[in-house]
């Protein structure tokens, strides 16, 4: 992806609107403006990789950082503090919505800039391709009149994503929702959404304590990231509310352990979760150009330990003009923990890291690898991806697996 842009002769204005575009057209969720000696280099990142895109000349790049930072809203005299944005817009007939984020550098303001896209999160769960059992799971955790969901996942993984689309499927008549949040990233009718100001006091856990007077049925919390939030949100959904929140942690057993850290009490942690959808993002195959080949040595072990199957055949990236190096758009894997009662006794009695593991993931719990091969398995993405992805406890060939995330690196 290269920009035909001539920087010099084209108004500082036009400029910034076609990266925009250019990046949205190509399916971009992130663009980068970094400060190189010479230049001002510009790049997306498009299905979870970062491409390069143009390189702005040094006398025209201290515009398009200014314009960038009068559009979303900063202070355009401040470099010496890093300052968030966003950019609300209509740009070749799209409605654009764009989190915009600075950061002083050595060399200048580095700017990022998010694009927002939640059509998948309005289209529904059932579109989010969550296995027949997990999604079985799912719609258990939801129909349940109190008790805490959480999402988790590192930051671009689509939780937002998976939070909204549990809010539109909960979003019925008769029904009370108040969300709290840093900042608003979609407004939906009929939920009372209320955004974070910690400059006037005005954080999660001043919010949580005021909307618990206003008689909810469900409670959204953006991000659960302190102690007070944390005992807030689980002692506001074992009073008869349903919490949904997200937490930066990388499967359901990290998640209980991060918050027994939040020095949340066990008995209330044991009575209050409901359940736990943890979620990584791969590439996924490009439909057009994907191709059957014989699975290797290695993955023929993969699949034979995790799942039990011999796989004979996957799919592989090929690349055509409609794509990315063989793939297109990306797929979430997903880990869903529905908290039994085994488990909530075993969290009450302060029971091993050892011990609870193997309480964890010893009945039905599908873990992010077997999704992640399942996927596999249907031509959704490939093994590169998912090894890229997921950590595996097998001993099988370290340089094996390194040549795997190599080549899904290209």
């Amino acid at each position: 992806m290269q920009s035909t842009i001539d920087f010099i002769n084209t108004p500082v204005v036009d400029v910034v609107n076609r990266i925009i575009l250019d990046s949205v057209k190509a399916g971009a969720s992130d663009i980068h403006l970094d400060h190189a000696e010479d230049c001002l280099k510009v790049r997306v990142r498009i299905d979870g990789i970062l491409n390069d895109y143009a390189d702005i000349p040094n006398e025209v790049k201290q515009n398009v950082v200014t314009r960038i930072k009068i559009l979303s809203g900063m202070n355009i005299t401040e470099t010496r503090l890093p300052q968030d944005g966003a950019i609300k817009t209509e740009l070749g007939g799209m409605d654009l919505d764009m989190r915009v984020s600075s950061l002083p550098t050595k060399k200048g303001e580095k700017i990022v800039i998010r694009i927002l896209d939640y059509s998948r999160s309005m289209q529904g769960i059932e579109y989010l391709f969550f296995s027949e059992e997990n999604y079985k799971k799912i719609l258990k955790m939801i129909s349940a009149p109190n008790g805490i969901i959480l999402v988790t996942g590192a930051t671009g993984s689509g939780k937002s994503t998976t939070v909204y689309s549990f809010l539109k499927k909960l979003n019925v008549k008769g029904t009370n929702l108040i969300t709290v949040e840093d900042p608003v990233e979609m407004e939906i009718e009929g939920i009372n959404q209320v955004q974070v100001n910690s400059d006037i006091g005005l954080d999660f856990a001043a919010v949580l304590r005021s909307i618990l007077r206003q008689d909810p049925n469900v409670i959204m919390i953006g991000e659960i990231r302190d102690t007070e939030t944390a005992q807030i949100a689980v002692r506001a959904s074992i009073t008869g509310h349903l919490v949904l929140s997200t937490l930066h942690t990388n499967n359901s057993l990290t998640t209980i352990e991060r918050l027994i850290d939040m020095e949340v009490e066990r008995y209330l942690l044991a009575s209050a979760l409901s359940g736990i959808v943890s979620q990584k993002l791969a590439r996924k195959l490009c439909d057009k150009c994907k191709t059957l080949r014989e699975t290797t040595p290695y993955e023929k072990q993969l699949f034979k330990k995790y799942l039990g199957l011999d796989i004979n055949q996957v799919h592989d990236a090929v690349g055509c003009s409609e794509c990315s190096a063989g793939y297109k758009g990306r797929i979430a894997l997903q880990e869903v923990l529905l908290i039994s009662p085994n488990i909530r006794d075993a969290i009450s009695a302060k029971i091993s890291k050892a011990e609870l593991r193997e309480l964890v993931y010893k009945d039905d719990v599908i873990t992010l690898l077997q999704d992640g091969l399942y996927k596999v398995i249907a031509g959704l993405t490939s093994t590169e991806q998912v090894i890229k992805l997921v950590e595996s406890d097998d001993e099988l060939n370290a340089e094996t697996k390194m040549k795997y995330i190599n080549k899904s690196n290209q």
